[in-house]
């Protein structure tokens, strides 16, 4: 079905679900600077009985974790907390532009997509890297929350709850800052970015790599600590990268940068197991190097979460390599202690990141508007409640809690009984937490 102008829409059953899909069109750039118009795609979720008159059930906006990842694709009982959440509302599922079937960024048969025809060819030269980049750079949250606004009053909605993982917290975060008035409650998990007090200088990426250098250091400290045959392991692949390379199918030739990245496992839930299971194979073998592509936290299907990802902290800084800034040297020796989110240049010097080196460095070396104002913060009264992991190796605790205490009335929960996939791991364990926090039940 077609809706009017720029809209369109479609609905249709899953068992125990009815699932609405509507497309939008926006602007690029939302202040009219730079031309242009993309595609924006949400998928809204509910029971069947959730849009009765008189008893529709209030919209909650889940924002994803990334950058660069699209939302989920649900069924009844996947991910785990969506029941619970589906007993108070209709679940917004907005692909961020960029992502899904928001007019995606990608490369395919050697062309870029999501771009206007002139960038469309990887760029050869600085000037078409910087054309690139111009246009990269209103992918961050603060376009994404103009996009959710959009489709809000598309949707004809005065407020919706907001609920954001990680990445999606920073764009929440962004909301409560630009358009408190459509928030009705707003949801973080393991998503408070680093933000400084009114007139203080604010937090750099650099300061949030380094903490996270730290945490990672610990954590394969105790990894290796708990299974003393990782390390040589670990030991051998490094030597390998660094020699020859390891070739994965993708055209990538692995090196080292790319075998620490595989520490981003560590974060989650279970992941120490899963990276044990990595190791156990001969490095020779079809079976290693198909999972190590696999492990590989940066690559080609989503690749504006490694092009953007040093941005999506900046909060009007310049980012220039903070992670291979910040690297302790104890950990350049070491290659038995891994890397998380840390985006270094090396990534993209083989394999399919390799056609966006030059526009990433040109991003890098961007000076980047503020996207959190901490005066704006300080005036958003609306119920928020956070969930802080304490040992989360991707968003400080102590900057998390810090940017906490600069919004009236948000609670926080800090814990360590769930590293920063709690939500997904939980349950319903977290949301039902978080709700309970923001209801002032808890």
């Amino acid at each position: 079905m077609t809706g009017p102008g720029d809209h369109r829409t479609r609905t249709y059953r899953q068992p125990g679900l009815r699932i609405e899909e509507h497309t939008i069109s926006v602007r690029l750039d939302r202040t009219g600077v730079i031309p242009g118009r993309l595609e924006v795609f949400a998928r809204i979720v509910g029971r069947p009985d959730a849009w009765e008159q008189g008893s529709a059930k209030p919209y909650l906006l889940y924002l994803q974790g990334g950058p660069g990842a699209e939302a989920f694709r649900p069924t009844r009982s996947d991910p785990a907390w969506l029941p619970r959440a589906l007993e108070d509302y209709r679940v917004v599922l907005l692909d961020q532009r960029g992502t899904g079937r928001s007019t995606p960024i990608g490369i395919v048969d050697g062309r870029v997509t999501g771009v206007p025809e002139p960038l469309t060819a990887p760029p050869r030269t600085d000037r078409e890297a910087e054309a690139l980049a111009d246009h990269l750079a209103h992918y961050r949250a603060d376009a994404i929350v103009e996009d959710a606004e959009a489709l809000r009053e598309v949707l004809g909605v005065d407020t919706w709850s907001v609920l954001g993982q990680s990445f999606g917290g920073f764009c929440t975060l962004r909301y409560l800052a630009a358009h408190p008035g459509s928030v009705a409650q707003a949801l973080f998990t393991g998503g408070l970015p680093a933000v400084g007090a009114p007139g203080e200088p604010q937090p750099a990426p650099a300061d949030v790599y380094a903490r996270t250098w730290e945490t990672m250091t610990a954590r394969s400290r105790a990894f290796t600590d708990r299974y003393p045959h990782a390390g040589p392991r670990l030991q051998e692949l490094a030597a390998r990268a660094a020699d020859t390379g390891i070739a994965l199918s993708d055209g990538t030739l692995a090196g080292p940068a790319h075998v620490r990245s595989i520490g981003h496992l560590l974060g989650a839930s279970g992941g120490a197991e899963r990276l044990l299971a990595l190791l156990d194979n001969d490095i020779d073998s079809a079976a290693f190097r198909a999972d190590l592509l696999s492990a590989l936290p940066f690559g080609a299907r989503n690749p504006l979460y490694a092009v953007l990802h040093e941005s999506c902290w900046a909060n009007g800084h310049r980012t220039d390599w903070a992670a291979r800034r910040t690297m302790p040297g104890a950990v350049a020796e070491d290659p038995a202690l891994l890397s998380a989110e840390h985006v270094l240049p090396e990534m993209f010097t083989t394999g399919p990141l390799r056609e966006w080196a030059a526009a990433t460095h040109a991003l890098a070396a961007r000076d980047w508007p503020e996207l959190w104002d901490p005066a704006a913060l300080a005036r958003a009264q609306v119920p928020a409640a956070a969930a802080v992991y304490f040992d989360d190796v991707f968003v400080p605790r102590d900057l998390s809690l810090a940017t906490a205490g600069l919004v009236p009335g948000l609670r926080t929960w800090v814990t360590n009984e769930y590293e920063h996939n709690g939500l997904r791991a939980s349950g319903p364990v977290v949301l039902d937490r978080l709700l309970g926090l923001v209801r002032d039940e808890e």
